[in-house]
């Protein structure tokens, strides 16, 4: 069976305002917070205070071997060269 896309979906007379159709389902949920933030749970490492503790993190400048793509921005090793664009190299997952 073929579907005309080009036709209207709704006449006038099927299309309703937004105040219909908020009126026709109440608004259960009108001034409630959600208090409990699901999406980002907290997380505690059983009673330790780790504030005092510094972290050292050493940062290796780049190898030979390796090149930073253009595309994805993440350093990568040299086998994983797809070509070399006007910007610079790209690698292989963004070039397919």
């Amino acid at each position: 069976m073929a579907t005309d896309y080009d036709a209207p979906r709704k006449t006038d007379e099927e299309t309703e305002s937004i105040q219909a159709l908020q009126e026709r389902v109440p608004d259960k949920m009108s001034g409630v917070v959600d208090v409990d933030d699901s999406d980002n749970p907290g997380y505690e490492l059983s009673g330790q205070d780790l504030a005092d503790i510094d972290l050292d993190v050493v940062v290796l400048p780049p190898q030979a071997d390796e090149f930073t793509c253009v595309s994805c921005f993440l350093v990568k090793h040299r086998s994983q060269v797809d070509h070399e664009s006007k910007l610079g190299p790209v690698c292989l997952e963004c070039a397919s």
